[in-house]
């Protein structure tokens, strides 16, 4: 058995990762560690695990784990690292975005399998950078996108994490739409970072407008480009390019969020319009866009069958 410490327990991620590693046939949680819940019940703050768990968070935690996810807000799990001199041995997943950029080992599986396998620290992408760069990761890989990719993409009221703030609270975003950091969100270097590294020579604009949406979680990106393959040959090519991605599934008919919601999975479809290629791409924000993605990474490294625990059917109704 896998013994899993989660570092910041009390949020979205860490109770999202908390429900998946209950159902993990080889995995352990020996610890949940949160700040300001310490003592409590889980279930008293996750409440969707009453029932399922007599786990209690601590306000420590210790180094018997053999995978440590960091489910804290950005900018902590740097401090904490910098705070700890972990032992190499143990498996540290960060959540958060503070060593994604050219620092630990980029966690997208469907970008770098082999180097997930051989690493003990992983960054886990973003929300919004999964949804994107699964859209547009095949193009890259064969040089194709020589133009400007444009992102319209809405995301749940969960991607703003658990603390309460003015765009988060229900009042506000009941009936409501709104556009944020338009043309310079945090996951765009990311993006741009695997873009690269696929297709070194890429250097044209990601053009993204992030809409915060008025339902709780998931992730529709629209992404568009210019291209000259025909449907069928782009539909080939994602083919291909997906063929060992067990967790990317491609729809002919146009998809909803509820296809994807509790799931692991990323669901793309794709139509062409004109010189135009649109890639519709959706997500569970908080699990292929974090902690299911974590779990999935963990298994990679830790040299199971990276579905494991991992075969949820999403709540259509």
């Amino acid at each position: 058995m896998i013994k899993v410490g989660i570092i910041g327990a009390a949020g979205y991620t860490g109770g999202e990762a908390i429900r998946i590693l209950l159902r993990h046939p080889q995995a352990e949680i020996v610890f949940v560690q949160s700040s300001s819940q310490g003592g409590k019940p889980v279930s008293s703050i996750h409440t969707d695990l009453l029932g399922e768990t007599d786990l209690h968070f601590s306000k420590s935690w210790h180094t018997e784990a053999d995978v440590l996810m960091l489910c804290i807000g950005h900018g902590e799990a740097a401090k904490f690292m910098q705070a700890h001199h972990l032992p190499k041995e143990i498996k540290i997943i960060d959540l958060s975005h503070d060593h994604r950029l050219n620092q630990w080992t980029y966690g997208l599986p469907e970008l770098n399998k082999e180097q997930i396998r051989q690493t003990n620290r992983l960054a886990n992408p973003g929300c919004f950078a999964t949804a994107i760069q699964l859209a547009l990761l095949p193009l890259a890989a064969h040089q194709l996108i020589t133009a400007e990719v444009h992102v319209s993409a809405t995301t749940g009221s969960t991607g703003a994490g658990q603390k309460l703030t003015a765009t988060s609270h229900f009042s506000w975003r009941s009936n409501n739409l709104s556009v944020y950091k338009a043309f310079e969100h945090q996951h765009l270097g990311e993006i741009y970072q695997s873009l690269r590294q696929l297709q070194p020579s890429f250097s044209k604009d990601v053009n993204f407008i992030p809409y915060r949406g008025n339902f709780t979680r998931g992730i529709l990106a629209a992404v568009y480009t210019e291209c000259t393959l025909a449907l069928e040959e782009a539909q080939q090519l994602y083919t291909n390019y997906y063929k060992y991605a067990p967790f990317v599934v491609f729809s002919d008919e146009n998809p909803d969020l509820k296809q994807v919601i509790n799931t692991n999975k990323c669901v793309l479809h794709l139509e062409k319009h004109g010189n135009k290629l649109l890639i519709i791409s959706i997500i569970d924000n908080l699990v292929k866009g974090a902690s299911g993605q974590a779990v999935q990474n963990m298994n990679l490294m830790c040299g199971l069958e990276e579905t494991t625990g991992l075969l949820m059917k999403p709540v259509a109704f």
